[in-house]
């Protein structure tokens, strides 16, 4: 994929890490033709290179780093819980623009009307054929000692699942895993009949949208899905929050049912002021939305279900940790009664913006982004992020009293409502996108990456890499910025440590009480405002394409291995990927010679020479971009990288490719392996494109 040339960015030499770890996919996006919704952006890596940026304002930028600045922010962000189109969350959006305007930055509100999902009513209790007595469900966490937020949490919104159908259902339950697919066909396999019962799954592999979806499609009347001790409680024994980063035995993840992305009562354009809209009915009546009943559980609840089923036992696989009682199939039996009532209504959610315009080419956008919202207080998932960036603008305006201004044109962005399926940044992006597509250079998410020496803050002696190195933790597959719709009660659950991959390092979403998180976000402000310095100010754009076609064959051969065996042929992917890679070695041989010249004053400044190299860097990127989108999800743009439709918690490769092979695979007929083909034709097609936008000339 692209990378950002991470050479200016360095601060000293980092070391080649002792192991090649997987290559990470998507954590910082460059902006696609449309952003794709900030759904479908290709990212940018970071080149992990050993040397350092010539002294310039980034030294200052790194000497402004505050703990206490940052500190007092996240502070008033999570005082009260501030779920989007609340009174609470518009008060954080208004916090977030006096503090961008307090550092003159200018800041403004914009505000959209868009479908919501609130409580009204929850109930779930258990019965037992004879059993005298059934057990009704507090579906409430606790609060337990030394909880920071103990003083309010009467504000917290019940738990629920946004958007799920208002309905009762009484039906013995069914355990299903972790509501893959293929759980539910073990399940078909075993004889067990999910139709009209209640489906009871765990998060861990897929996230809770995908889990009920696929409960519906297998007959279910309704879902519980509950948090698992074998992932989110640590060994037997071992403490929880807020004394460690496990999840209480009371602690529901709650979450939104949506599958698509934005205001469901606009599909694919803005919610604007007198725009066409389906009714809320309408909006609702979709294979988008879960259809069905369903409630996030606690561990404690889920257990007492466990309890009350028989039939067989479950694969070994299918178990929970160590210590854990037997669990069964079922179906019964147990039998749950399930009643959910929500308030699916229009409110209004506020993006925030502030807006460092550019000295030279001020309209060249370099975009920085983090959603507001939360399920309950934010103080990891996302407003150590919030904290973060408005720390970043304060450096900033430090370095503007300086002299400083950028190249081009820097936009904060507060995004609203991206627990609910990234409304407020997909809404923004549709109202804009045609300006967008044009101007837009890079977008960089609140999960940075660690490009250099940045000393870890918990070991002076350690850079962030040498951390990320030692703690040999698997990378995150997410495809775009808040894809994953994940959130507890209280805490958050992933990203709880630090982790990452090749040069990349989640470093916002912590525990407030795991390490000193003070010293981690100012340290995350520091990278993240580096990345942003040379974007905006770099004559020429680190943009590195080289890597590029050594990926897509990776992914190429993976197709390839799915395939085997029938008449797909994958050379149309091959050849795409050779023109690219002469287009790659073309075009950075130019920058490389063009930034040679310039350095060595062997060239006069030739601006327009300049930004037509820059164009065709920043273009490239949009040709991997289709306006019909991905088979099946229409939404996400980008044909190379994008969500699973199996599975929004993963991107996948090629994903327009992939749903294409899962659907050949259920239907095994001659039409959908044929589509199957003209899946890997366009994306062959987009692979070209791109070439040629790299190349500078026509064919």
């Amino acid at each position: 994929m692209s990378r950002l040339d991470a050479t200016s960015l360095l601060l000293s030499p980092s070391p080649t890490p002792p192991h090649k770890p997987t290559t990470p996919r998507r954590l910082i996006c460059v902006v696609s033709s449309t952003l794709a919704a900030l759904g479908a952006s290709l990212s940018l890596l970071l080149l992990v290179v050993h040397s350092a940026p010539a002294p310039n304002y980034g030294s200052l930028f790194l000497s402004l780093a505050s703990n206490d600045t940052a500190a007092l922010h996240l502070r008033a962000l999570t005082l009260h819980p501030h779920v989007a189109g609340t009174r609470a969350n518009s008060l954080t959006a208004a916090y977030v623009c006096d503090a961008f305007s307090s550092l003159s930055i200018p800041a403004h509100i914009t505000p959209y009307s868009v479908l919501l999902s609130y409580p009204v009513e929850r109930s779930l209790s258990l019965a037992v054929p004879g059993r005298a007595t059934t057990t009704s469900f507090a579906l409430s966490q606790e609060t337990y000692p030394n909880d920071p937020y103990a003083s309010a949490t009467a504000e917290v919104m019940p738990t629920f699942y946004a958007y799920a159908a208002s309905g009762s259902v009484s039906a013995e339950a069914v355990y299903a895993n972790y509501g893959r697919e293929e759980d539910f066909a073990y399940l078909a396999s075993r004889g067990v009949d999910v139709a009209g019962k209640v489906a009871v799954a765990r998060y861990g592999r897929i996230h809770c949208e995908d889990i009920v979806h696929n409960a519906r499609v297998a007959g279910a009347a309704a879902a519980v899905v509950y948090t698992d001790p074998l992932q989110y409680g640590g060994a037997p024994g071992e403490a929880w929050f807020p004394d460690s980063r496990w999840l209480p035995p009371t602690g529901v993840q709650v979450g939104s049912l949506f599958r698509g992305v934005g205001d469901p009562t606009t599909p694919m354009w803005a919610s604007s002021e007198g725009c066409e809209r389906v009714s809320v009915e309408e909006a609702m009546d979709t294979d988008d939305m879960p259809g069905i009943p369903a409630l996030p559980v606690s561990a404690r609840d889920a257990a007492e279900i466990h309890a009350a089923l028989g039939g067989d036992a479950a694969p070994a696989d299918w178990q929970g940790r160590e210590g854990s009682p037997v669990y069964r199939l079922g179906p019964g039996p147990a039998i749950l009664n399930l009643t959910y009532t929500g308030n699916d209504t229009m409110a209004t959610i506020e993006n925030v913006f502030a807006v460092i315009e550019g000295a030279e080419e001020p309209d060249r956008y370099v975009i920085l982004g983090n959603h507001r919202d939360a399920w309950t207080f934010g103080a990891s998932d996302p407003n150590s992020g919030t904290a973060a960036m408005i720390e970043l603008a304060q450096r900033l305006s430090v370095l503007q009293k300086q002299g400083w201004r950028p190249r081009r044109t820097i936009i904060f962005c507060s995004w609203d409502a991206e627990e609910y399926g990234l409304t407020g940044s997909t809404e923004w992006v549709e109202e804009n996108r045609e300006m967008l597509s044009s101007r837009a250079v890079a977008y960089l998410n609140v999960d940075v990456s660690v490009v250099g020496p940045v000393q870890d803050p918990d070991n002076s002696s350690q850079t962030v890499y040498d951390s990320w190195v030692k703690s040999n933790i698997s990378p995150l597959d997410q495809a775009i910025p808040y894809i994953i719709r994940y959130t507890m009660t209280s805490c958050g659950w992933r990203n709880s440590e630090i982790q990452g991959s090749v040069g990349t390092l989640q470093v916002l979403l912590l525990l407030s009480l795991q390490h000193d998180e003070r010293h981690f976000r100012i340290t995350a402000a520091s990278i993240w405002g580096m990345m942003a310095l040379r974007l905006a100010d770099e004559e020429i754009l680190p943009f590195n394409y080289m890597s590029y076609p050594v990926e897509l064959e990776a992914y190429t051969k993976v197709v390839e291995n799915e395939v085997r065996g029938t008449a797909i042929s994958c050379s149309p992917l091959h050849n795409a990927i050779r023109t690219l890679k002469t287009a790659a070695t073309k075009v950075n041989g130019e920058r490389k010679e063009l930034q040679r010249q310039l350095s060595s004053n062997q060239l006069k400044k030739d601006s327009m020479k300049i930004r037509s190299l820059n164009d065709r860097l920043m273009q490239a990127e949009r040709a991997f971009t289709n306006r019909e989108g991905l088979f099946k999800q229409e939404w996400f743009k980008h044909l190379v990288y994008g969500p699973s439709e199996q599975n929004d918690w993963e991107s996948a490769s090629y994903p327009g490719v992939e749903n294409a092979i899962a659907s050949a695979r259920k239907e095994n007929t001659t039409e959908s392996w044929k589509f199957v083909q003209h899946e890997i034709h366009r994306v062959a097609r987009a692979i070209t494109q791109a070439s040629v936008v790299l190349a500078g000339s026509l064919t």
